[in-house]
């Protein structure tokens, strides 16, 4: 599972970003950047890596709702690329592809935060949903079944499913809000534990790396069915269509599988990070 993490968006066959031909040519140009902060190399960067945020943007706008338009994802993401092109280290091991991934899509679902477009009712079904998981794993010392967790929120399991779909619009931003150690601006998510920047210091990336490992625990507990959809989506960068031919089930099963597991990934988090704090 770990080793998936470095491996995100490496298949180049899904889309073609490369506009410079020779890979010790973009390499150079990376570390003429890094020491001279080019305007041009960095307006080339962004034309080169354009269509990679319109991906990303494409992604994530897959179950979104109609009140929210593709156009202002892309301008979201844009702040993402520009945040990656000006941090990025090709010392780290981790090719920009993959790293870029997580910053647009983090700029993506810190603008959706900000704007708020889930409706306080969705909301608040989705945290009833965690909060029963939460309180039932505790208890269990284990994950929970679908039918325990509707026997706790007093529905029957069809209700509980039918429910999840109602909610699933609000889980595209549970992993990008799964680990929060301080205020709102202090959080990391399983994207961000993919670098361990030079520039925090010792402490900070030792506490990093413990929430890493946390956060793979959890995923690693989830059904083996959830646990797949997080791994295609997340790491393999799957569509849920590309997942339901892999599944051998269909796209809108994908996507209550998805909701269910970002649903208990949260859970189990608010448990571990309880215990931990």
């Amino acid at each position: 599972m770990e080793d998936t993490l470095d491996e995100t968006f490496e298949d180049e066959n899904e889309i073609d970003v490369t506009s410079v031909n020779d890979e010790k040519e973009e390499d150079l140009l990376w570390e003429e950047f890094r020491k001279t902060k080019s305007s041009k190399i960095r307006d080339k960067f962004i034309r080169q890596y354009m269509p990679l945020v319109k991906y990303v943007a494409g992604k994530v706008a897959v179950g979104m709702p109609n009140s929210v338009e593709f156009d202002d994802l892309v301008g979201f993401g844009q702040f993402g690329l520009l945040d990656a092109i000006n941090k990025y280290d090709p010392e780290k091991g981790v090719k920009f592809k993959t790293y870029a991934v997580t910053r647009i899509r983090g700029a993506i679902f810190d603008e959706l935060r900000q704007i708020d477009w889930v409706p306080r009712s969705v909301r608040q079904k989705s945290r009833e949903i965690e909060d029963a998981i939460v309180n039932l794993e505790a208890r269990l010392g284990r994950t929970a079944s679908d039918s325990e967790i509707a026997e706790s929120l007093k529905m029957s399991e069809d209700e509980y499913h039918r429910t999840v779909m109602k909610v699933s619009g609000t889980s595209v931003l549970s992993l990008n809000e799964v680990w929060y150690s301080g205020d709102d601006n202090d959080s990391m998510s399983i994207g961000d534990s993919i670098e361990a920047p030079n520039s925090l210091n010792p402490d900070v990336i030792a506490e990093r790396e413990e929430i890493r490992k946390v956060i793979i625990e959890a995923i690693n507990e989830l059904p083996e069915k959830e646990k797949m959809v997080i791994v295609l989506y997340y790491h393999e960068d799957l569509t849920f269509k590309e997942i339901g031919e892999v599944l051998e089930v269909s796209e809108s099963r994908i996507s209550q599988l998805h909701t269910k597991a970002n649903l208990r990934l949260r859970a189990k988090l608010t448990n571990l990070r309880k215990g931990i704090m």
